[in-house]
């Protein structure tokens, strides 16, 4: 299915962008650069917004998760807007008592333990997704020609939240279930791509120009237990994702990053991404050789420099910018998200400074 003949890559105002271009193989257009988790958390403008909202409640009122996407644009001059979102709005509109709690993260009331408990997983229904298309919509009419990119939860990730209740270092439940009962973990993780790939669809057929899938706990499987109890579910994921294309026939560029993933990329790839996201265990040119030198990247400037004096990060982004020279396309990025106390007058000189070394 094509996008709508009105979309941004099909009318031609996003797909000659720099980061739909790099994304497709074609660097004639600049590096780009964006950040993960732009849209928040390090912004003065942010926090005043955000003081008189929930953050399920910012996600799910269309002024504010647009105002939200818009900020970091105006505020750096990125090269595409990351929606303002969660990986575990899906669980909300598909009736899971989940919440996100200030200090914590993702907190589910009643999680999945049992095959009765998943018998009340429910289908999303498309018409629940209407605040996210309404904000979507508002911020592709006000960005134009700069893009924007989608995100969705990689189904393991999203299942560890279900089944853990929360954020876990070690993921214990959700190992006993992956050995214990696979049917269930199968049908957990089933549904969980599901849900996940409507959201992704309502956000790009509302106007996104790229998506990316995040698996932000698949570091902690082996690359074994990847393959087995992960891999099969994103790539159920990215199936239905495939027939986003524009209306020149082309996909919509879709990224998929994860943390602590440098052993599995190749396997993490194969799930349907067409861009591989990289964090800060191996140079960009190191994954281009794992991956075979055929996939653009993103990536992956430290966060952990972030703090450091101009000099050392300035050196570190023109490292990340060189080593991503060798493949077919180059996003700019970070090795992570932005952590909260960065300073933001730091961003915007790693965005002036990409643009001034790659015209």
């Amino acid at each position: 299915m094509s996008v709508p003949r009105t979309h941004p890559l099909s009318t031609g105002l996003t797909s000659r962008s720099a980061l739909v271009s790099q994304l497709r193989s074609d660097r004639s257009r600049g590096t780009p650069v964006w950040f993960m988790r732009q849209a928040g958390r390090s912004l003065s403008e942010y926090r005043a917004l955000r003081s008189n909202y929930g953050m399920l409640e910012s996600c799910l009122t269309p002024e504010v998760a647009a105002e939200i996407t818009l900020q970091p644009v105006r505020r750096h001059g990125v090269d595409a807007a990351v929606f303002f979102s969660d990986i575990v709005v899906p669980l909300l509109l598909a009736g899971i008592d989940v919440d996100i709690v200030a200090g914590v993260g993702p907190v589910v009331a009643a999680p999945i333990a049992s095959n009765r408990d998943a018998d009340g997983l429910r289908a999303l229904d498309f018409d629940a997704l209407a605040p996210i298309r309404e904000a979507m919509a508002a911020v592709v009419e006000e960005l134009g020609a700069t893009p924007v990119v989608a995100f969705g939860g990689a189904p393991f990730t999203l299942a560890s939240y279900l089944v853990e209740g929360g954020p876990s270092r070690d993921v214990p439940k959700s190992r006993a279930m992956m050995a214990g009962n696979p049917d269930l973990w199968a049908t957990v993780l089933e549904w969980c791509a599901d849900i996940t790939a409507v959201f992704i669809e309502a956000q790009v057929t509302a106007g996104a120009s790229v998506l990316q899938v995040f698996d932000s706990w698949a570091g902690k499987l082996t690359a074994e237990e990847y393959r087995r109890y992960a891999a099969p579910y994103s790539t159920r994921l990215f199936s239905q994702l495939q027939h986003l294309v524009d209306s020149s026939g082309q996909p919509v560029p879709r990224l998929h990053f994860g943390v602590g993933t440098a052993a599995i990329l190749p396997e993490m790839l194969a799930a349907g991404a067409t861009a591989m996201g990289v964090d800060g265990a191996l140079t960009l040119a190191q994954a281009n050789t794992i991956l075979g030198g055929k996939i653009p990247l993103q990536g992956n400037i430290d966060v952990g420099l972030l703090e450091a004096e101009w000099p050392i990060l300035k050196n570190h982004v023109l490292a990340v910018v060189e080593s991503g020279q060798v493949a077919p396309g180059h996003v700019v990025n970070l090795s992570h998200g932005v952590p909260k106390d960065t300073n933001p007058d730091v961003l915007t000189k790693i965005v002036e400074l990409v643009h001034e070394v790659t015209p």
